[in-house]
Protein backbone atom coordinates (compact mmCIF):
# COMPACT_ATOMS: atom_id res chain seq x y z
CA UNK A 1 0.00 0.00 0.00
CA UNK A 2 1.51 3.46 -0.97
CA UNK A 3 2.13 5.83 1.49
CA UNK A 4 0.25 9.48 0.56
CA UNK A 5 0.82 12.80 2.13
CA UNK A 6 -1.14 15.78 1.01
CA UNK A 7 0.13 19.56 1.81
CA UNK A 8 -1.79 22.75 2.31
CA UNK A 9 0.28 25.00 0.27
CA UNK A 10 -0.83 29.02 -0.40
CA UNK A 11 -4.27 27.86 -1.97
CA UNK A 12 -5.53 27.14 1.63
CA UNK A 13 -6.05 30.67 2.55
CA UNK A 14 -7.83 31.14 -0.66
CA UNK A 15 -10.12 28.08 0.67
CA UNK A 16 -11.67 29.58 3.99
CA UNK A 17 -13.97 29.21 5.96
CA UNK A 18 -13.92 25.78 4.90
CA UNK A 19 -9.81 25.27 5.32
CA UNK A 20 -10.38 26.75 8.66
CA UNK A 21 -11.72 23.38 10.20
CA UNK A 22 -9.98 20.77 7.60
CA UNK A 23 -7.08 20.21 5.11
CA UNK A 24 -7.83 21.00 1.47
CA UNK A 25 -7.84 17.72 0.83
CA UNK A 26 -10.96 17.03 2.97
CA UNK A 27 -12.39 19.23 0.44
CA UNK A 28 -15.64 17.27 -1.48
CA UNK A 29 -15.94 18.04 -5.16
CA UNK A 30 -17.45 15.30 -7.54
CA UNK A 31 -18.47 12.33 -5.46
CA UNK A 32 -15.22 12.23 -3.42
CA UNK A 33 -13.26 14.26 -1.41
CA UNK A 34 -9.84 15.08 -2.65
CA UNK A 35 -8.03 12.80 -0.29
CA UNK A 36 -9.96 9.69 -1.26
CA UNK A 37 -9.38 10.12 -5.03
CA UNK A 38 -6.10 10.00 -4.41
CA UNK A 39 -6.61 6.82 -2.08
CA UNK A 40 -8.15 5.09 -4.81
CA UNK A 41 -5.74 6.14 -7.90
CA UNK A 42 -3.10 5.46 -6.02
CA UNK A 43 -4.45 2.37 -3.92
CA UNK A 44 -2.73 3.73 -0.35
CA UNK A 45 -3.59 5.66 2.63
CA UNK A 46 -3.24 8.97 3.03
CA UNK A 47 -2.41 11.48 5.83
CA UNK A 48 -1.21 14.98 6.00
CA UNK A 49 0.47 18.17 6.12
CA UNK A 50 -1.96 20.86 7.58
CA UNK A 51 -2.15 23.59 10.08
CA UNK A 52 -0.51 23.30 13.21
CA UNK A 53 -4.18 23.23 15.18
CA UNK A 54 -5.57 20.85 12.55
CA UNK A 55 -2.35 18.29 13.24
CA UNK A 56 -4.12 16.50 15.81
CA UNK A 57 -6.89 15.37 14.21
CA UNK A 58 -5.30 15.52 11.12
CA UNK A 59 -1.65 13.80 11.71
CA UNK A 60 0.86 12.64 9.44
CA UNK A 61 2.42 9.29 8.39
CA UNK A 62 5.74 8.87 6.96
CA UNK A 63 7.00 5.78 5.06
CA UNK A 64 10.26 4.46 3.39
CA UNK A 65 8.97 5.50 0.43
CA UNK A 66 6.21 8.62 0.30
CA UNK A 67 4.19 10.36 -2.26
CA UNK A 68 4.17 14.60 -0.91
CA UNK A 69 1.21 15.34 -2.67
CA UNK A 70 -0.75 19.16 -2.97
CA UNK A 71 -3.77 18.41 -1.57
CA UNK A 72 -5.61 21.34 -3.90
CA UNK A 73 -4.81 18.92 -6.96
CA UNK A 74 -7.56 16.30 -8.23
CA UNK A 75 -6.13 13.02 -10.10
CA UNK A 76 -6.84 12.14 -13.52
CA UNK A 77 -5.71 10.18 -15.72
CA UNK A 78 -2.81 12.25 -17.26
CA UNK A 79 -1.69 12.69 -13.96
CA UNK A 80 -1.49 9.68 -12.93
CA UNK A 81 0.48 8.22 -15.86
CA UNK A 82 2.89 11.14 -15.00
CA UNK A 83 3.07 9.41 -11.10
CA UNK A 84 2.84 6.09 -12.24
CA UNK A 85 6.25 6.68 -13.81
CA UNK A 86 7.83 8.83 -11.35
CA UNK A 87 11.50 7.29 -10.07
CA UNK A 88 12.51 8.42 -6.27
CA UNK A 89 14.29 12.38 -5.46
CA UNK A 90 11.59 13.22 -8.50
CA UNK A 91 8.89 15.93 -8.63
CA UNK A 92 6.85 16.99 -10.66
CA UNK A 93 5.80 20.76 -11.28
CA UNK A 94 3.28 23.42 -12.93
CA UNK A 95 4.70 26.70 -13.39
CA UNK A 96 6.90 25.94 -10.39
CA UNK A 97 4.23 24.69 -8.62
CA UNK A 98 5.21 21.64 -6.42
CA UNK A 99 2.75 18.77 -7.57
CA UNK A 100 3.80 15.82 -6.24
CA UNK A 101 7.56 14.31 -4.92
CA UNK A 102 8.57 10.93 -4.37
CA UNK A 103 10.76 11.00 -1.19
CA UNK A 104 12.37 8.52 1.09
CA UNK A 105 11.81 9.23 4.58
CA UNK A 106 15.32 10.63 5.16
CA UNK A 107 14.60 13.07 2.11
CA UNK A 108 11.51 13.67 3.51
CA UNK A 109 12.94 14.93 6.73
CA UNK A 110 15.47 17.15 5.01
CA UNK A 111 12.12 18.88 3.57
CA UNK A 112 10.49 19.25 6.42
CA UNK A 113 13.43 21.38 7.37
CA UNK A 114 13.08 23.59 4.28
CA UNK A 115 16.59 22.76 3.72
CA UNK A 116 17.42 21.83 -0.15
CA UNK A 117 17.61 18.23 -1.55
CA UNK A 118 20.32 18.21 -4.19
CA UNK A 119 19.68 15.18 -5.30
CA UNK A 120 15.82 16.09 -6.52
CA UNK A 121 14.78 16.22 -10.35
CA UNK A 122 12.13 18.26 -11.16
CA UNK A 123 9.98 18.23 -14.15
CA UNK A 124 7.42 20.30 -15.30
CA UNK A 125 4.28 18.56 -16.16
CA UNK A 126 3.26 21.25 -19.41
CA UNK A 127 -0.03 21.32 -20.66
CA UNK A 128 -2.03 18.65 -19.18
CA UNK A 129 -5.75 18.70 -18.01
CA UNK A 130 -4.54 19.57 -14.50
CA UNK A 131 -7.48 19.96 -12.07
CA UNK A 132 -6.56 22.73 -8.99
CA UNK A 133 -9.01 24.05 -6.51
CA UNK A 134 -7.57 27.18 -6.13
CA UNK A 135 -10.92 29.44 -4.82
CA UNK A 136 -14.21 28.46 -2.99
CA UNK A 137 -16.09 28.43 -6.37
CA UNK A 138 -14.13 26.45 -7.94
CA UNK A 139 -15.65 23.42 -6.24
CA UNK A 140 -19.21 23.90 -8.12
CA UNK A 141 -17.22 25.22 -11.28
CA UNK A 142 -15.32 21.56 -11.25
CA UNK A 143 -17.97 19.52 -9.96
CA UNK A 144 -19.09 18.46 -13.25
CA UNK A 145 -15.78 17.03 -14.58
CA UNK A 146 -15.13 15.70 -10.64
CA UNK A 147 -18.44 14.07 -10.73
CA UNK A 148 -17.82 12.38 -14.32
CA UNK A 149 -14.15 11.31 -12.99
CA UNK A 150 -15.41 9.71 -10.02
CA UNK A 151 -18.54 7.69 -11.55
CA UNK A 152 -16.26 6.09 -13.55
CA UNK A 153 -13.49 5.44 -11.23
CA UNK A 154 -16.29 3.79 -8.19
CA UNK A 155 -18.65 1.81 -10.55
CA UNK A 156 -15.87 0.30 -13.21
CA UNK A 157 -16.46 -3.50 -12.79
CA UNK A 158 -19.40 -3.05 -10.30
CA UNK A 159 -22.96 -3.95 -11.26
CA UNK A 160 -25.85 -1.70 -10.11
CA UNK A 161 -29.02 -2.15 -8.01
CA UNK A 162 -31.91 -2.61 -10.23
CA UNK A 163 -34.19 0.76 -10.51
CA UNK A 164 -37.55 0.45 -9.51
CA UNK A 165 -39.72 0.46 -12.53
CA UNK A 166 -41.99 3.35 -10.21
CA UNK A 167 -39.36 5.78 -11.49
CA UNK A 168 -38.89 7.15 -15.03
CA UNK A 169 -35.84 6.78 -16.52
CA UNK A 170 -33.67 8.21 -19.32
CA UNK A 171 -30.07 6.94 -20.01
CA UNK A 172 -30.29 4.34 -17.57
CA UNK A 173 -26.75 3.27 -18.64
CA UNK A 174 -25.20 5.87 -16.78
CA UNK A 175 -27.11 5.24 -12.99
CA UNK A 176 -25.49 3.59 -10.72
CA UNK A 177 -27.52 2.68 -7.40
CA UNK A 178 -25.51 1.30 -4.29
CA UNK A 179 -26.63 -1.25 -1.78
CA UNK A 180 -29.64 -0.52 0.05
CA UNK A 181 -30.34 2.37 -1.82
CA UNK A 182 -34.10 3.29 -2.20
CA UNK A 183 -35.63 5.10 -5.04
CA UNK A 184 -39.62 5.40 -5.57
CA UNK A 185 -42.26 7.14 -8.32
CA UNK A 186 -39.44 9.74 -9.33
CA UNK A 187 -38.03 11.33 -12.28
CA UNK A 188 -34.05 10.56 -13.62
CA UNK A 189 -32.78 12.03 -16.88
CA UNK A 190 -28.88 10.84 -16.62
CA UNK A 191 -28.74 11.54 -20.36
CA UNK A 192 -27.04 14.78 -18.95
CA UNK A 193 -24.70 13.32 -17.17
CA UNK A 194 -24.38 10.35 -14.49
CA UNK A 195 -26.32 9.62 -11.77
CA UNK A 196 -24.49 7.96 -8.35
CA UNK A 197 -26.78 6.84 -5.62
CA UNK A 198 -24.84 5.87 -2.64
CA UNK A 199 -25.64 2.96 0.27
CA UNK A 200 -28.46 3.33 2.19
CA UNK A 201 -29.52 6.77 0.64
CA UNK A 202 -33.25 7.59 -0.60
CA UNK A 203 -35.27 9.35 -3.15
CA UNK A 204 -38.35 9.99 -1.77
CA UNK A 205 -41.92 10.16 -4.04
CA UNK A 206 -41.87 12.95 -6.56
CA UNK A 207 -38.16 13.85 -7.20
CA UNK A 208 -36.83 15.31 -10.36
CA UNK A 209 -33.62 14.80 -11.00
CA UNK A 210 -31.35 16.20 -13.97
CA UNK A 211 -27.33 14.52 -13.93
CA UNK A 212 -25.03 14.77 -13.04
CA UNK A 213 -26.02 13.98 -9.43
CA UNK A 214 -23.93 12.04 -6.80
CA UNK A 215 -25.65 11.25 -3.58
CA UNK A 216 -23.15 9.70 -0.54
CA UNK A 217 -23.91 6.91 2.07
CA UNK A 218 -27.46 7.97 3.68
CA UNK A 219 -28.03 11.10 1.99
CA UNK A 220 -32.10 11.97 1.45
CA UNK A 221 -34.18 13.71 -1.33
CA UNK A 222 -37.16 14.66 0.28
CA UNK A 223 -40.64 14.59 -1.93
CA UNK A 224 -40.89 16.64 -4.42
CA UNK A 225 -37.16 17.84 -4.61
CA UNK A 226 -35.92 19.51 -7.95
CA UNK A 227 -32.14 18.73 -8.50
CA UNK A 228 -29.80 20.24 -11.52
CA UNK A 229 -26.41 18.94 -12.35
CA UNK A 230 -23.33 19.09 -11.51
CA UNK A 231 -24.92 18.94 -7.45
CA UNK A 232 -23.49 16.40 -4.67
CA UNK A 233 -24.76 15.83 -1.84
CA UNK A 234 -22.36 14.06 0.54
CA UNK A 235 -22.94 11.34 3.38
CA UNK A 236 -26.28 12.07 5.67
CA UNK A 237 -27.24 15.38 4.01
CA UNK A 238 -31.03 15.88 3.94
CA UNK A 239 -32.20 18.29 1.25
CA UNK A 240 -35.58 19.39 -0.65
CA UNK A 241 -36.40 22.16 -3.02
CA UNK A 242 -34.53 23.64 -5.29
CA UNK A 243 -30.72 22.71 -6.17
CA UNK A 244 -28.61 23.85 -8.80
CA UNK A 245 -24.94 22.86 -9.24
CA UNK A 246 -24.34 23.04 -5.23
CA UNK A 247 -21.90 20.82 -3.31
CA UNK A 248 -22.79 20.12 0.22
CA UNK A 249 -20.03 18.52 2.01
CA UNK A 250 -21.61 16.32 4.33
CA UNK A 251 -24.25 15.78 7.61
CA UNK A 252 -25.81 19.31 6.58
CA UNK A 253 -29.68 20.27 5.61
CA UNK A 254 -32.05 21.99 3.33
CA UNK A 255 -34.52 20.06 4.17
CA UNK A 256 -37.48 22.16 3.14
CA UNK A 257 -38.77 24.48 -0.02
CA UNK A 258 -36.38 27.49 -1.24
CA UNK A 259 -33.10 27.84 -4.07
CA UNK A 260 -30.19 26.93 -3.35
CA UNK A 261 -27.81 27.40 -6.84
CA UNK A 262 -24.05 27.24 -7.53
CA UNK A 263 -23.37 26.94 -3.97
CA UNK A 264 -20.88 25.32 -1.37
CA UNK A 265 -22.15 24.24 2.34
CA UNK A 266 -19.71 22.44 4.59
CA UNK A 267 -20.22 20.36 7.22
CA UNK A 268 -23.14 20.30 10.16
CA UNK A 269 -24.98 23.14 8.37
CA UNK A 270 -28.58 24.22 8.34
CA UNK A 271 -30.85 25.83 5.78
CA UNK A 272 -34.13 27.17 7.19
CA UNK A 273 -37.38 26.48 5.11
CA UNK A 274 -38.40 28.63 2.82
CA UNK A 275 -34.71 30.36 2.62
CA UNK A 276 -33.22 31.16 -0.45
CA UNK A 277 -29.89 32.20 -2.64
CA UNK A 278 -29.44 34.50 -5.28
CA UNK A 279 -26.60 33.06 -7.48
CA UNK A 280 -26.92 36.24 -10.03
CA UNK A 281 -26.80 39.54 -9.96
CA UNK A 282 -29.81 41.98 -10.99
CA UNK A 283 -27.31 43.45 -14.17
CA UNK A 284 -25.68 39.95 -14.80
CA UNK A 285 -22.07 41.40 -13.59
CA UNK A 286 -19.45 39.23 -12.18
CA UNK A 287 -19.81 38.23 -8.64
CA UNK A 288 -17.45 39.67 -5.79
CA UNK A 289 -16.92 37.69 -2.62
CA UNK A 290 -15.04 38.45 0.27
CA UNK A 291 -11.33 37.96 0.35
CA UNK A 292 -10.03 36.64 3.70
CA UNK A 293 -6.52 37.55 3.12
CA UNK A 294 -7.09 41.41 1.81
CA UNK A 295 -10.21 41.38 3.74
CA UNK A 296 -12.07 42.89 0.72
CA UNK A 297 -14.55 42.06 -1.63
CA UNK A 298 -12.39 40.68 -4.71
CA UNK A 299 -13.85 39.92 -8.35
CA UNK A 300 -14.23 35.82 -8.98
CA UNK A 301 -14.80 36.13 -12.79
CA UNK A 302 -17.85 34.14 -12.49
CA UNK A 303 -21.50 34.74 -13.31
CA UNK A 304 -22.94 32.61 -11.20
CA UNK A 305 -22.36 32.35 -7.69
CA UNK A 306 -24.36 31.47 -4.69
CA UNK A 307 -23.58 30.83 -0.80
CA UNK A 308 -20.53 29.95 0.77
CA UNK A 309 -21.30 28.56 4.16
CA UNK A 310 -18.80 27.36 6.52
CA UNK A 311 -19.08 24.06 8.84
CA UNK A 312 -21.86 24.55 11.74
CA UNK A 313 -23.31 27.92 10.53
CA UNK A 314 -27.18 28.14 10.32
CA UNK A 315 -29.87 30.09 8.84
CA UNK A 316 -33.71 31.01 10.09
CA UNK A 317 -36.62 30.32 7.98
CA UNK A 318 -37.05 32.78 5.06
CA UNK A 319 -33.81 34.02 5.09
CA UNK A 320 -32.46 35.89 1.89
CA UNK A 321 -28.67 35.22 0.98
CA UNK A 322 -27.59 38.00 -1.93
CA UNK A 323 -25.54 36.88 -4.53
CA UNK A 324 -21.95 35.97 -3.76
CA UNK A 325 -22.34 35.71 0.47
CA UNK A 326 -19.97 34.44 2.63
CA UNK A 327 -20.39 32.84 5.77
CA UNK A 328 -17.71 31.56 8.12
CA UNK A 329 -17.76 29.07 10.60
CA UNK A 330 -20.78 28.71 13.74
CA UNK A 331 -22.63 31.39 12.64
CA UNK A 332 -26.22 31.83 13.09
CA UNK A 333 -28.20 33.84 10.14
CA UNK A 334 -31.94 34.68 11.46
CA UNK A 335 -34.48 37.84 10.80
CA UNK A 336 -36.30 39.55 7.88
CA UNK A 337 -34.22 41.61 5.21
CA UNK A 338 -30.79 40.79 3.06
CA UNK A 339 -27.88 40.19 5.71
CA UNK A 340 -24.49 40.93 4.88
CA UNK A 341 -22.35 39.69 1.58
CA UNK A 342 -20.00 38.36 4.78
CA UNK A 343 -20.66 37.30 8.21
CA UNK A 344 -17.81 36.75 10.19
CA UNK A 345 -17.56 33.32 12.25
CA UNK A 346 -19.46 33.17 15.11
CA UNK A 347 -22.24 35.62 14.11
CA UNK A 348 -25.49 35.79 15.61
CA UNK A 349 -27.70 38.28 14.07
CA UNK A 350 -29.13 39.26 10.23
CA UNK A 351 -29.50 42.06 8.63
CA UNK A 352 -30.60 44.31 11.45
CA UNK A 353 -26.99 43.92 12.78
CA UNK A 354 -24.96 40.92 14.68
CA UNK A 355 -23.67 40.37 18.09
CA UNK A 356 -21.22 37.38 18.64
CA UNK A 357 -22.21 33.58 18.99
CA UNK A 358 -20.41 32.60 22.30
CA UNK A 359 -18.80 29.54 21.64
CA UNK A 360 -20.57 27.47 24.63
CA UNK A 361 -23.97 28.20 22.99
CA UNK A 362 -22.61 27.45 19.57
CA UNK A 363 -21.32 24.37 21.27
CA UNK A 364 -24.33 23.22 22.50
CA UNK A 365 -26.07 23.12 19.18
CA UNK A 366 -23.76 21.07 17.59
CA UNK A 367 -23.65 19.24 20.16
CA UNK A 368 -27.40 18.35 19.12
CA UNK A 369 -26.59 18.26 16.03
CA UNK A 370 -24.16 16.10 15.89
CA UNK A 371 -26.04 13.30 18.61
CA UNK A 372 -28.70 12.86 15.92
CA UNK A 373 -26.42 11.05 13.78
CA UNK A 374 -24.48 9.22 16.35
CA UNK A 375 -21.39 11.75 16.37
CA UNK A 376 -19.84 13.79 18.93
CA UNK A 377 -18.28 16.84 19.41
CA UNK A 378 -15.00 15.53 20.92
CA UNK A 379 -12.34 17.58 22.77
CA UNK A 380 -10.37 17.86 19.42
CA UNK A 381 -12.94 19.43 17.63
CA UNK A 382 -13.52 21.82 20.26
CA UNK A 383 -9.76 22.98 20.68
CA UNK A 384 -10.61 23.12 16.26
CA UNK A 385 -13.49 25.72 16.96
CA UNK A 386 -12.07 27.41 20.06
CA UNK A 387 -8.97 28.17 17.66
CA UNK A 388 -11.12 29.70 14.68
CA UNK A 389 -13.15 32.03 17.28
CA UNK A 390 -9.79 33.29 18.04
CA UNK A 391 -8.73 33.65 14.44
CA UNK A 392 -11.73 35.23 13.28
CA UNK A 393 -12.00 37.86 16.03
CA UNK A 394 -10.21 40.62 13.64
CA UNK A 395 -13.53 40.26 11.12
CA UNK A 396 -16.13 40.48 14.12
CA UNK A 397 -15.43 44.53 14.36
CA UNK A 398 -18.55 44.89 16.63
CA UNK A 399 -16.64 43.57 19.27
CA UNK A 400 -13.89 46.29 18.70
Amino acid sequence: MENIILFDNEARDNLLPFTYTRPVCEIRVGILTIREKWEHWLKGKASYITQDYLSQKYDITIADKNYIINGSVLPNIDLFRLIDNMGNNEALLKDGELIVAKLDSRQFEILMEEDEIEELAGFEVGDINLLKINHPWDIFKMNDEALRLDFDLLTKGKTSQPISSTNQVLGKENIFIEEGAEIECSILNAKTGPIYIGKNAKIMEGCMIRGPLAMAENAILKMGTKIYGATTLGPFCKVGGEINNSVLFGYSNKGHDGFLGNSVIGEWCNLGADSNTSNLKNNYAPVKVWNYNSEKFEQTGVQFCGLLMGDHSKCGINTMFNTGTVVGISANVFGSGFPRNFIPSYSWGGASGYSTYKTEKAFESAEVMMKRRNKELDTIERVILLKVFEETSKYRRWEK
